[in-house]
């Protein structure tokens, strides 16, 4: 979780290889109103967001029930949008990828495939709610490589779910 460019998705994959699990990026579950939306420039709301953090939480527990477990990358940036994964997949574990605002503008320049502009960080950051103490999860700072962001990422996980280190 965390805003954009903090390299949401690359780590989310990369962790997923790691844990042999599934992996889904929360923006493909966005609808085409959503997308269009924050493509002219225009910050999503709660509304907006609601459909979209039921359709995660709804893949979250299917992958959960079947005893997959799953990685899916997602903004997740306020509490209440948490509780709502939390409460499809009562077993999630928050990983909250960090960045300096330099770093993240640095980030989202230079990427040419993703509809999110640059004009909405500002936006994002100031939404932000860090992660809680009662939050099942483990902030993390995304100025390192993305494999050794996501090794300390696997790491992380195993040891919250009892998950042993692969030989």
């Amino acid at each position: 979780m965390g805003v954009s460019g903090t390299g949401k998705t690359t780590i989310a994959r990369l962790l997923a290889t790691r844990l042999g699990i599934p992996f889904a990026d929360a923006d493909d579950f966005h609808p085409p109103a959503n997308v269009a939306k924050m493509s002219s420039g225009a910050p999503l709301d709660d509304s907006d967001r609601g459909p979209w953090l039921t359709a995660v939480g709804r893949w979250l527990h299917d992958r959960c029930t079947t005893g997959t477990g799953a990685v899916v990358a997602c903004s997740a940036l306020k509490r209440r949008y948490r509780d709502i994964l939390h409460a499809s997949a009562p077993s999630v574990f928050f990983l909250l990828l960090t960045a300096s605002r330099e770093q993240l503008i640095e980030r989202m320049t230079h990427r040419h495939d993703h509809y999110m502009p640059l004009s909405l960080l500002d936006s994002q950051l100031a939404a932000l709610e860090p992660l809680q103490p009662t939050e099942r999860g483990a902030i993390l700072s995304a100025d390192r490589t993305a494999d050794n962001v996501a090794e300390t990422a696997a790491a992380l996980v195993r040891e919250a779910t009892g998950t042993p280190q692969p030989e």
